[in-house]
């Protein structure tokens, strides 16, 4: 056997369990998805309607346009709720397993979390923990390349967008400390 006929595997510790059972269908997901959107077209088409969505002397109306996107958009909502319905007869595959929802979870969680904490400690410190926290627990990198990491980050973004371009962001306690 010739070294190129060597093949190497390596497994990824991270990877999610292919055993996990569905937490949800494909075929669910269609559905929800086909009626959030129709429920937006339909909400969004009487108020275009209700403002004017045809022709006056001057030509069309504020709403004809998007009236009729929003009649599209029904139309497009309908035929893939049908589409997904006739589908989930003949079974479908998991649109997400457990593992991986655990996994999306571990981004989407500290995510929100940085949008809340933002409104009351302000970008920098928000984005600092969110930076640090994520090398240090998803990342699994050492505490203090975590810390210096986001502290970099956020003192580069805080020169370049603050003092620099003098972009507001928002601020909290920390920067009203220092005089920002």
């Amino acid at each position: 056997m010739s070294q190129t006929d060597i093949e190497i595997v390596v497994d990824d510790p991270t990877a999610p369990d292919e055993n996990s059972p569905a937490v949800v269908g494909t075929g669910t997901i269609e559905i929800i998805v086909s009626i959030v959107l129709l429920l937006l077209a339909v909400t969004l088409g009487y108020d275009n309607w209700r403002t004017g969505a045809s022709w006056d002397s001057t030509g069309p109306e504020p709403g004809y346009f998007p009236f009729y996107l929003c009649v599209v958009l029904a139309g497009g909502s309908l035929y893939g709720l049908v589409a997904a319905l006739l589908a989930r007869r003949a079974g479908g595959e998991p649109f997400i397993t457990r593992a991986q929802a655990r996994r999306v979870m571990a981004v989407f969680a500290p995510t929100l979390l940085f949008c809340l904490v933002t409104q009351f400690l302000g970008l920098y410190v928000a984005s600092f923990l969110l930076i640090a926290g994520f090398m240090r627990l998803i990342g699994k990198i050492a505490l203090w390349k975590s810390l210096l990491t986001a502290f970099l980050f956020t003192a580069i973004m805080f020169v370049t967008f603050d003092i620099a371009f003098d972009v507001i962001m928002p601020k909290g306690p920390l920067e009203a400390a220092f005089g920002f």
